[in-house]
């Protein structure tokens, strides 16, 4: 009978599932500590060694390649290597021989003895000559120069790299708080870096109080006063920064829906859309319906919200938040939306389009994605956008008020739909912007008016 499964090999069996069968990184992680039945410290640091890997792979595989042929290295061996050379490299509290034996005794259950010493041989040069220097960045450096150093520091693919630049270098003004934007104060070379780097570490805990059941200042100190680390974000009036709290279904204000999870470049879309009691209001992609909630709350829960989605399931998991806040005005409409027999109303005094995208802007939170997306998923997605805003732009009522947001940078999602929309139909928009991390997951927000 096979003992308890450790943290490290939880870890192994996510990495291995991603790698060979794409599998998603946050639902096969879930899985297996369902089933590993961890405790809540190895639980922290399976996640830690499956995120880590994901976000440092580059780097990872750098070191390695210094002392092994990956292509000859066994698949199984090769993720034992990544998540030891990951702990060698990035986790300074892990002792350098724990990680280095379990990954040797993995080997070793993969390929014998021989794969085993390979293992000891690859690691322990690692641990004492780390990784190979990165490449100088001297004063003055040219374009290319300063790409291919981040391309390699932050372990992300060039098309990525090139994407956020332009991002970066394109001009739409940065959400510094509700109403206010301004440029970004940053030198381009240096806003790029410092967006990079974001990438390349985790996303903080987002909590959204309701405000139809409590003040962000009275959550705060319940929070506090259950030991909570809580700071909150300026930039959005009910979002606070939660750490050391563990599963968020477990507190007691959450259970009882005095507040949910939501990052706050999300929660910044409602607030674009300014809802208001009596609104016919269509939230076009509901998904699992954060910001279907969000619009009910900030309209008081006096508006009639249709929540549209393809997804059943999604929209499951939308009414059980929907009940958990206290909110009745959402109703729920499983619909293809390019579909013009989809149950929608005639007219809607404000459309919210949190578009399918490519995700590139929650990096943070799957960094998987930098390791399965191709370029060619940023055409087909922008396709589908255009498909979605010229479904829905005949139901925006005269005077309505249309916005649409993306988590992602590129220009295709984002300034350019928005460019097309305004070129062919009698919208103005009135305002755009982007967040960034580290003070929220990359998002591009667009409000659009039809006149009346």
């Amino acid at each position: 009978m096979s003992g308890p499964v450790s943290a490290r090999e939880v870890a192994r069996r996510v990495l291995d599932r991603i790698e060979k069968d794409r599998a998603w990184a946050t639902p096969a992680l879930d899985g297996e500590l369902a089933r590993a039945g961890l405790d809540d410290r190895d639980r922290r640091l399976a996640s830690e060694l499956v995120y880590g890997v994901l976000r440092h792979r580059t780097r990872i595989d750098r070191a390695i390649k210094a002392h092994a042929d990956l292509k000859k290295t066994p698949p199984r061996v090769l993720t034992a290597l990544r998540i030891a050379t990951y702990q060698l490299l990035f986790l300074d509290r892990v002792p350098g021989y724990a990680a280095v034996d379990d990954a040797v005794a993995a080997a070793r259950a993969a390929g014998g003895q021989k794969l085993a010493g390979f293992t000891n041989a690859v690691l322990r040069k690692i641990s004492t000559t780390k990784e190979p220097p990165l490449p100088a960045l001297p004063a003055g450096a040219d374009r290319e120069t300063r790409l291919a150093r981040l391309e390699l520091e932050y372990s992300l693919p060039r098309w990525i790299l090139d994407e956020l630049a332009s991002a970066v270098d394109d001009g739409v003004p940065v959400l510094t708080s509700v109403g206010e934007v301004v440029a970004d104060p940053a030198a381009p070379a240096d806003a790029l870096a410092a967006v990079a780097s974001a990438f390349a570490h985790s996303a903080p805990l987002v909590a959204r109080a309701n405000r139809r059941k409590v003040t962000r200042e009275e959550l705060a100190a319940e929070l506090t006063a259950s030991g909570i680390v809580v700071t909150p974000i300026a930039s959005a009036p009910g979002a606070l920064r939660i750490d050391g709290l563990g599963d968020p279904g477990k507190n007691p204000a959450f259970v009882a829906g005095r507040w949910t999870v939501q990052d706050t470049g999300a929660q910044l879309v409602a607030h674009a859309a300014t809802p208001a009691r009596g609104m016919r209001i269509l939230d076009a992609c509901a998904g699992v319906g954060g910001k279907s909630t969000h619009l009910a709350e900030l309209c008081d829960d006096a508006g009639a919200i249709d929540a549209a989605d393809l997804n059943k399931v999604k929209l499951g998991l939308l009414a059980e938040t929907a009940e958990r806040l206290g909110l009745t005005s959402i109703r729920r409409l499983v619909c293809d939306l390019l579909d013009p027999a989809a149950p929608l109303a005639p007219q809607y005094d404000l459309i919210v389009l949190d578009a399918p995208c490519s995700g590139l802007g929650v990096l943070r939170r799957h960094p998987d994605a930098k390791w399965r997306l191709v370029p060619g998923d940023v055409p087909r997605l922008a396709k589908l956008q255009t498909q979605l805003l010229d479904a829905v732009l005949p139901r925006l009522a005269p005077g309505g008020v249309l916005v649409y947001s993306v988590c992602t940078f590129t220009r295709a999602e984002g300034p350019d739909q928005i460019a097309r929309l305004t070129a062919h139909s009698d919208l103005k928009l009135v305002a755009e912007h982007r967040t960034w991390p580290p003070d929220a997951d990359a998002f591009y927000l667009a409000r659009l008016e039809r006149p009346m």
